[in-house]
Protein backbone atom coordinates (compact mmCIF):
# COMPACT_ATOMS: atom_id res chain seq x y z
CA UNK A 1 0.00 0.00 0.00
CA UNK A 2 1.47 3.37 -0.95
CA UNK A 3 2.12 6.19 1.49
CA UNK A 4 -0.45 8.36 -0.31
CA UNK A 5 -3.18 5.78 0.27
CA UNK A 6 -2.15 5.36 3.91
CA UNK A 7 -2.08 9.10 4.51
CA UNK A 8 -5.58 9.54 3.11
CA UNK A 9 -6.94 7.77 6.19
CA UNK A 10 -7.85 11.06 7.89
CA UNK A 11 -11.52 10.98 8.73
CA UNK A 12 -13.52 14.06 9.66
CA UNK A 13 -16.26 14.25 12.26
CA UNK A 14 -18.32 17.32 13.05
CA UNK A 15 -20.08 17.97 16.34
CA UNK A 16 -22.92 20.45 15.73
CA UNK A 17 -23.46 20.80 19.51
CA UNK A 18 -19.87 21.84 20.32
CA UNK A 19 -20.37 25.55 19.71
CA UNK A 20 -17.25 25.50 17.49
CA UNK A 21 -17.84 26.50 13.85
CA UNK A 22 -17.58 23.59 11.41
CA UNK A 23 -14.65 25.11 9.52
CA UNK A 24 -12.65 25.40 12.76
CA UNK A 25 -13.48 21.81 13.68
CA UNK A 26 -12.13 20.67 10.30
CA UNK A 27 -9.00 22.82 10.67
CA UNK A 28 -8.40 21.50 14.20
CA UNK A 29 -8.73 17.92 12.99
CA UNK A 30 -6.20 18.49 10.21
CA UNK A 31 -3.79 20.11 12.69
CA UNK A 32 -4.19 17.17 15.05
CA UNK A 33 -3.59 14.70 12.21
CA UNK A 34 -0.36 16.54 11.38
CA UNK A 35 0.69 16.62 15.05
CA UNK A 36 0.05 12.89 15.42
CA UNK A 37 1.87 11.97 12.21
CA UNK A 38 -1.25 10.80 10.38
CA UNK A 39 -0.45 13.53 7.86
CA UNK A 40 3.13 14.51 7.13
CA UNK A 41 4.80 17.36 5.26
CA UNK A 42 4.14 16.85 1.57
CA UNK A 43 0.95 14.83 2.03
CA UNK A 44 -2.12 15.85 0.09
CA UNK A 45 -5.28 16.70 2.03
CA UNK A 46 -8.57 15.18 0.93
CA UNK A 47 -10.22 17.24 -1.80
CA UNK A 48 -13.06 19.58 -0.93
CA UNK A 49 -15.39 17.22 -2.81
CA UNK A 50 -14.21 14.23 -0.73
CA UNK A 51 -14.73 16.08 2.57
CA UNK A 52 -18.17 17.30 1.48
CA UNK A 53 -19.16 13.72 0.65
CA UNK A 54 -17.83 12.45 3.98
CA UNK A 55 -19.43 14.95 6.35
CA UNK A 56 -22.23 16.46 4.24
CA UNK A 57 -21.36 20.14 4.57
CA UNK A 58 -21.13 23.11 2.27
CA UNK A 59 -17.98 23.18 0.08
CA UNK A 60 -17.36 26.77 1.18
CA UNK A 61 -16.96 25.53 4.77
CA UNK A 62 -14.21 23.12 3.72
CA UNK A 63 -12.52 25.82 1.63
CA UNK A 64 -12.65 28.17 4.63
CA UNK A 65 -11.00 25.51 6.83
CA UNK A 66 -8.26 24.96 4.25
CA UNK A 67 -7.80 28.73 3.89
CA UNK A 68 -7.44 28.98 7.69
CA UNK A 69 -4.74 26.30 7.64
CA UNK A 70 -3.02 28.03 4.72
CA UNK A 71 -3.16 31.34 6.60
CA UNK A 72 -1.42 29.60 9.53
CA UNK A 73 1.27 28.34 7.15
CA UNK A 74 0.48 24.67 7.71
CA UNK A 75 -0.74 23.86 4.21
CA UNK A 76 -0.40 25.26 0.73
CA UNK A 77 -2.88 25.11 -2.11
CA UNK A 78 -1.58 24.32 -5.56
CA UNK A 79 -3.86 25.43 -8.38
CA UNK A 80 -5.41 22.42 -10.08
CA UNK A 81 -3.40 19.93 -8.00
CA UNK A 82 -4.70 20.10 -4.41
CA UNK A 83 -3.81 21.21 -0.92
CA UNK A 84 -0.65 19.87 0.68
CA UNK A 85 0.84 19.88 4.19
CA UNK A 86 3.73 22.36 4.17
CA UNK A 87 4.88 22.19 7.82
CA UNK A 88 4.06 20.78 11.24
CA UNK A 89 2.59 22.91 14.03
CA UNK A 90 5.00 23.62 16.86
CA UNK A 91 5.17 21.06 19.62
CA UNK A 92 6.55 17.62 20.36
CA UNK A 93 7.17 15.19 17.50
CA UNK A 94 4.41 12.77 16.41
CA UNK A 95 5.80 9.77 18.31
CA UNK A 96 5.72 11.72 21.59
CA UNK A 97 2.18 12.90 20.89
CA UNK A 98 1.06 9.36 20.02
CA UNK A 99 2.58 8.02 23.25
CA UNK A 100 0.83 10.72 25.29
CA UNK A 101 -2.46 10.06 23.46
CA UNK A 102 -2.24 6.36 24.39
CA UNK A 103 -1.70 7.32 28.04
CA UNK A 104 -4.68 9.66 27.91
CA UNK A 105 -6.85 6.94 26.35
CA UNK A 106 -5.93 4.59 29.22
CA UNK A 107 -6.70 7.33 31.76
CA UNK A 108 -10.09 8.04 30.17
CA UNK A 109 -10.93 4.34 30.26
CA UNK A 110 -9.90 4.21 33.92
CA UNK A 111 -12.07 7.26 34.68
CA UNK A 112 -15.04 5.59 32.94
CA UNK A 113 -14.39 2.38 34.87
CA UNK A 114 -14.57 4.48 38.06
CA UNK A 115 -17.98 5.76 37.02
CA UNK A 116 -17.23 9.14 35.43
CA UNK A 117 -19.29 10.06 32.38
CA UNK A 118 -17.89 12.02 29.44
CA UNK A 119 -19.24 15.32 30.77
CA UNK A 120 -17.47 14.81 34.10
CA UNK A 121 -14.24 13.77 32.38
CA UNK A 122 -14.40 16.85 30.15
CA UNK A 123 -15.05 19.13 33.16
CA UNK A 124 -12.07 17.62 34.99
CA UNK A 125 -9.84 18.05 31.97
CA UNK A 126 -10.95 21.67 31.46
CA UNK A 127 -10.33 22.44 35.14
CA UNK A 128 -6.89 20.86 34.93
CA UNK A 129 -6.01 22.78 31.76
CA UNK A 130 -7.14 26.07 33.26
CA UNK A 131 -4.97 25.43 36.30
CA UNK A 132 -7.77 25.37 38.81
CA UNK A 133 -7.94 22.48 41.18
CA UNK A 134 -11.14 20.67 41.99
CA UNK A 135 -10.96 20.11 45.74
CA UNK A 136 -13.08 17.58 47.54
CA UNK A 137 -14.57 18.65 50.80
CA UNK A 138 -15.07 16.09 53.53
Amino acid sequence: MSREVLRQSISFQLNPDSGVPAYLQLAQQVKQAIRMGILDVGDKLPTVKEVVAEVAINPNTVMKAYWQLEHEGLVEGRQGVGTFVSRRPSGPPPDTQARLARRLERWVQSARDEGLDDESIEAMLRATLSGSRVERTA
